[in-house]
């Protein structure tokens, strides 16, 4: 099944960071999925997050307020 990714954030450089990492894992580890970034902040209010980068796969919040390691993100997915 593939997997539905985001990367909530304003664009800032732990942003770009997680949204980095997370494509690097995605290949990596050849999972099927599709890596949005989102910038737009009544989106990212929606989830309820007090701070960013935020990490979603499949409409979870999975982390929030930090870049997770890459071993973090493989748990995830």
């Amino acid at each position: 099944m593939k997997k539905h990714i985001k990367v909530l954030g304003s664009g800032c450089a732990t942003c770009k960071q997680l949204e980095s990492l997370v494509r690097e894992v995605v290949v990596e580890s050849g999972i099927e999925a599709t890596v949005e970034k989102v910038e737009d902040i009544q989106q990212i209010m929606s989830y309820n997050v007090l701070s960013t980068p935020v990490l979603v796969v499949d409409e979870v919040v999975k982390c929030s307020g930090r870049v997770p390691s890459r071993e973090e993100i493989e748990g995830y997915l």
